[in-house]
């Protein structure tokens, strides 16, 4: 096998070499630190698998396979159900589930033996200790009830065997939101207005409640047991400046901001591009620790594309944005169970089996699999081709989306290898299939890399305005 691999090795770099696409001479020697800080694939250091997450349980040993196969490591679920019938029921913590009806405890121990990061969501209000009547997303008329339940979780699953360290406070908790609904879904505050009626102003005070009734409170305690405080996510259509005004509001009650009772930022299905305004005011120098979506996706992964480009430009935006701790940047896909044909995976019956988004992430996790490094040098971009990289392990790593045809890109300042031996290969994204060698070829001339490489006619998807585009990787490797 690896005579023939040899000869095969020989063939493709003397036909390159014909071609006038060649790859010799010495390798990013003004990268040559990086590298060799990134040389082994053990090697402690930002990996694309730490950003992955999924809302949801992998229930079984082969769920948690297929999981690890698409690189997935963060779980988020519910916790309770609490106190259901009123504040004389015990407190209870140990189920899961959106009916309360699957055993926690066997999860999380589960989750730990697979290496699988557990964020536990904490919400909602029991309807006997609602301010509005049977409407379990308005504010506890008695907010001990509430501080009860959230210490009795973070009591239980912070101490061993379980060692959770991130809690979740309520979901979507917004104001007054812009340019969408006029009343947050999953939070309506101590009053909820007719939002039937399209004229109906918000209830304004929903944010001081959410505040002051559940926030400060639940951050409190969960900051005393040395746990982490994720927000709920705020909700796409709500607004970063209307959530920057959330953040910074002072309580008069606490003499607290909700920003000093964060730890990790979390918003909803906001693309990569969005995080800039967060990240410069509240994480570049903190006090936030790090900034997540505890939500991606849904709908948005009928676009075969979507999720392969969100996560690798969300790596790229890291590297970029000092990733200095594995747990400083995470997304979590909603959802990876379903039946549709756009979740990760289709439970079946007859069997779980993986649709496009679940085979995108598998292909992800099989050509981005290394330590994650920058790519410094910009790449020039031939036309109609857009593309970002970075650094897995020694390869240099190009996720690239042009129609069909020769399409290029150069990056300049990029040494030849020292031993004169370089491939390149051209991977689809969704399916993983490696184009003949002869479809992307790569040479060196004066410190500039170039890469030609043929895009089929048969595209895996389309852009923005329905044109036929594909979407792979480019991997550079020196051998």
């Amino acid at each position: 096998m690896r005579e023939r691999t040899n000869h095969a090795k020989r063939r493709t770099l003397r036909n390159l070499a014909l071609l006038g696409w060649t790859s010799l001479g010495p390798l990013w020697s003004s990268l040559a630190s990086p590298l060799a800080q990134a040389a082994s694939s053990t090697q402690a250091g930002p990996r694309m698998t730490n950003m992955i997450g999924a809302n949801g349980w992998a229930g079984s040993d082969s769920d948690t396979a297929m999981w690890k196969r698409m690189g997935i490591t963060w779980a988020r679920g519910a916790v309770g159900p609490g106190q259901p019938h009123g504040a004389s029921d015990a407190v209870r913590v140990d189920k899961t589930g959106n009916a309360s009806d699957v055993d926690l405890p066997p999860i999380i121990l589960h989750n730990n033996r697979n290496g699988i990061h557990s964020l536990l969501f904490l919400g909602y209000t029991p309807v006997w200790n609602a301010s509005v009547p049977g409407d379990s997303k308005s504010a506890p008329v008695d907010v001990h009830a509430w501080e009860r339940y959230v210490d009795a979780v973070v009591t239980k699953y912070r101490a061993p065997p379980y060692n959770v360290r991130y809690f979740q406070i309520w979901n979507e908790a917004a104001g007054k939101l812009s340019g969408g609904s006029p009343q947050a879904t999953f939070w309506h505050g101590a009053t909820r207005p007719d939002i039937a009626d399209p004229d109906h102003a918000p209830y304004e005070r929903a944010m001081q409640d959410y505040v002051e009734k559940i926030h400060i409170p639940a951050a409190r305690i969960i900051r005393s047991h040395d746990a982490y405080v994720v927000y709920g996510g705020w909700p796409d259509q709500g607004g970063l400046q209307t959530f920057s005004e959330w953040l910074e509001y002072r309580s008069p009650k606490y003499n607290q901001r909700m920003l000093d009772c964060v730890d990790y930022l979390d918003t909803h299905y906001l693309w990569v591009k969005d995080f800039d305004y967060l990240y410069d005011r509240y994480v570049k120098n903190g006090p936030a620790r790090g900034l997540w979506q505890t939500e991606i996706g849904d709908r948005f992964m009928i676009d075969n594309h979507y999720l392969p480009s969100y996560f690798f430009q969300f790596a790229v935006w890291a590297l970029d944005r000092n990733w200095d701790d594995p747990n400083k940047y995470v997304s979590m896909v909603y959802h990876w169970d379903g039946v549709e044909p756009f979740r990760l995976t289709h439970r079946g019956p007859p069997e779980r089996t993986y649709n496009a988004s679940g085979r995108s992430l598998i292909v992800l996790n099989q050509t981005v699999g290394g330590v994650l490094s920058r790519l410094p040098q910009k790449l020039q971009l031939g036309d109609d081709v857009t593309g970002s990289a970075l650094y897995s392990d020694k390869s240099i790593v190009m996720q690239v989306s042009a129609p069909p045809g020769w399409r290029t890109v150069d990056i300049d300042g990029v040494a030849a290898p020292s031993s004169g031996r370089a491939s390149v290969q051209f991977i689809d994204a969704l399916s993983g299939t490696v184009s003949p060698a002869s479809d992307a070829v790569l040479k060196w001339s004066d410190q500039t890399l170039s890469v030609r490489f043929k895009v089929p006619a048969r595209v895996n998807g389309q852009g923005a305005k329905g044109a036929p585009r594909h979407l792979a990787y480019l991997v550079v490797r020196a051998s």
